[in-house]
């Protein structure tokens, strides 16, 4: 627990640094944006497409598409609150890497990795995104048969499927994929805490957009942790 709480608290400091804050501002402006442009779709698309109306004392003729779009905008709180996370999740996944390579660079710089390219980085940000959206509607239905446990399976799978997702991607910038496995293997209880903390974060509005590059940040200090590679006598090699 002090190991997870550690690395969470060095991952924080290093967002508010220049370089990585300028990748949290671009995460959720982008995050933001998608939502706005995406209310404003459904907002026009109901009150272009939906025809007909009816009739109310008083009020005359009342035109429904326009009725409905206005009655969208109460689904922009509950839209946030259902997909913030996993879209999120998507566009600061993949501004994870440079937070890694940026929190190495200051912290470890004769331990450098290899970043991962364009493509993987794409690839590992959408297993993040559909692990955060699958772990939710999955603990969402199983609310009303869990009760009080339902928190418990969020953060608990939340936690095992991000510590999973962002140990491995620091990971691999060092190590061969069974390689970075068997270290995450050996190391699965304090990646699985530290997931788990992340995790609950992502039920804090706004804070939840960040939480994908603190976990990038995290995760690295972890990885130099756990595999010995902050010191001289390093047990892993760069490749």
């Amino acid at each position: 627990m002090m190991r997870a709480l550690h690395v969470l608290a060095l991952g924080w400091a290093d967002l508010l640094r220049p370089a990585a804050l300028r990748l949290v501002l671009a995460g959720v402006a982008l995050t933001i944006g998608l939502f706005i442009a995406l209310q404003a779709a459904i907002f026009w698309a109901l009150r272009l497409m939906v025809p007909g109306g009816f009739s109310l004392p008083w009020l005359g003729e009342v035109q429904i598409g326009p009725v409905l779009s206005w009655g969208s905008l109460a689904l922009f709180p509950l839209m946030g609150f259902f997909l913030m996370a996993p879209v999120a999740a998507l566009f600061s996944g993949l501004f994870a890497e440079n937070v890694a390579a940026e929190v190495e660079r200051r912290h470890y710089p004769d331990r450098q990795g290899v970043s991962l390219d364009f493509m993987d980085s794409l690839l590992e940000a959408l297993a993040v995104m559909a692990a955060v959206l699958g772990i939710g509607i999955v603990a969402l239905l199983l609310a009303p048969f869990l009760g009080p446990l339902a928190p418990v399976l969020f953060y608990l799978a939340n936690g095992w499927l991000l510590g999973r997702e962002f140990f491995q991607m620091a990971a691999r910038r060092h190590l061969s994929e069974p390689e970075a496995h068997r270290l995450r293997q050996r190391h699965a209880g304090t990646i699985l805490i530290t997931g788990a903390l992340v995790a609950a974060g992502l039920t804090v509005p706004l804070l939840n957009i960040a939480l994908p590059l603190l976990a990038a940040a995290a995760f690295a200090h972890l990885y130099h942790k756990v595999s010995g590679s902050a010191g001289p006598d390093a047990r892993y090699r760069i490749g």
